[in-house]
């Protein structure tokens, strides 16, 4: 039962980042077949990330605070009306509102099921079975990696048409991984209810549900969390920037988009080692550690990108990708559940993705301003300036963060 529930949410971890691949990464392809213009694709993708940003503290909220439905009840709810929205895609051809707002809502709502999906780790463990994060979420990035290779080579062939077929496709697998997920849960929990110990555990947790707790009283009960999220924004700057302007980076220093394409395979294949072993790197070093450790590769890495002058030393600066992206997303999300009580588990993980989302927006604008008034050395520059003030602010705040809450 161990290994099937790990293997479920794993699944759904594969499947949620495979349609990531689909709508994000191969969000332009689509849209300029349909007569879009770079200017209203880059309208388009900024609008959904700041509904994004709108959306995901209610979600969060709903997810804390409703006792009506469950957390892999409301992923379910929200996998369903993605399918809905992907089918319209094949109803709307070319230019068009429809086809527009179709895209806002499906990256918007994709976007929102990250941190429900994260969260779901713990609400998992309530029935006292150790998952696996890091394991699960490197398959995400072996899924997504394996994919995109193959969907560039099937739009090539058969048009933008696969698209949509490949995200209802992948949506249905995602779809059956909740369901598998949900039904390995209530087994386990099932199980796990032979024993009073765990019993009475589970009345205690319930005992706390009496209090709602709002946003903005999260926000003022946990102020250090709320700073260090703003680190988070600082740190994923260069994040964001590397991949919307990765190939204007390469392009600086002679390369062409088949380097770009190799440097972006090895990033998302750098992942996986750091993920998997996740598990073992806890036992050995706190989570408060390695954050401090992986925003300080963060911007080795973007420097690294700064001063490169071939593409030889971009690949190379990807080698921190072990040591930053990769350490730093299992750790935070674990560190979140470590430092925040159970009945705001969710608002934590959306207060963390909510930072991420306003970061893409904000840099997707910035890169193409510093870019049409400079260069991407510029760009570059920039992005090791606004990193290295992300990462001191985890530096200074991550060992306070738990041991000053506000009452």
């Amino acid at each position: 039962m161990k290994k099937l529930l790990n293997f479920d949410y794993a699944c759904i971890h594969g499947t949620f980042w495979m349609f990531y691949g689909v709508a994000s990464s191969f969000a332009s392809v689509f849209l300029l077949a349909n007569d879009y213009t770079n200017s209203e694709i880059g309208m388009i993708l900024a609008a959904a990330n700041i509904l994004a940003v709108i959306l995901q503290p209610f979600a969060g909220d709903l997810a804390d605070r409703t006792r009506r439905i469950s957390l892999i009840g409301i992923t379910e709810l929200m996998t369903a009306m993605m399918i809905i929205m992907t089918a319209g895609l094949f109803i709307f051809k070319g230019r068009s509102y429809g086809l527009a707002l179709i895209f806002i809502l499906l990256i918007a709502w994709h976007t929102v099921l990250q941190p429900l999906f994260n969260s779901m780790t713990f609400k998992l463990e309530e029935c006292g079975i150790h998952i696996n994060f890091g394991v699960a979420r490197s398959m995400g990035s072996l899924a997504y990696s394996a994919l995109v290779a193959v969907l560039g080579t099937l739009v090539e062939k058969h048009g933008i048409i696969v698209l949509p077929v490949t995200g209802e496709v992948v949506l249905i697998l995602l779809m059956f991984s909740i369901l598998a997920t949900g039904v390995q849960f209530n087994r386990a929990r099932a199980a796990s209810q032979m024993n009073a110990a765990a019993a009475d555990v589970r009345q205690d947790d319930e005992s706390g549900e009496a209090e709602e707790i709002n946003l903005i009283k999260f926000i003022r009960r946990n102020r250090m969390f709320f700073i260090l999220n703003l680190g988070v924004a600082g740190l994923y700057f260069s994040n964001s920037i590397l991949n919307n302007y990765m190939m204007q980076i390469v392009s600086s220093v002679g390369g062409n988009s088949e380097d770009m394409g190799r440097i972006l395979s090895l990033m998302a294949f750098l992942e996986i080692p750091t993920m998997v072993c996740f598990d073992l790197l806890r036992r050995k070093f706190s989570c408060r550690l390695m954050l401090k450790v992986a925003a300080l590769g963060f911007t080795a890495k973007i420097a690294l990108c700064c001063i490169a002058d071939s593409v030889a030393m971009i690949l190379a600066a990807q080698s921190l990708q072990l040591v930053s992206f990769a350490l730093f997303l299992p750790a935070m999300v674990h560190f979140t559940d470590e430092v925040i009580s159970k009945a705001e588990a969710v608002k934590g993980q959306a207060l963390f993705t909510t930072m991420v989302t306003i970061t893409t927006v904000f840099s997707s604008i910035a890169g193409g301003i510093i870019l049409d008034v400079g260069d991407a050395r510029l760009l570059t520059g920039t992005a090791t300036a606004v990193t290295a003030a992300g990462a001191a602010v985890f530096l200074i705040v991550t060992d306070k963060v738990g041991k000053y809450m506000s009452e």
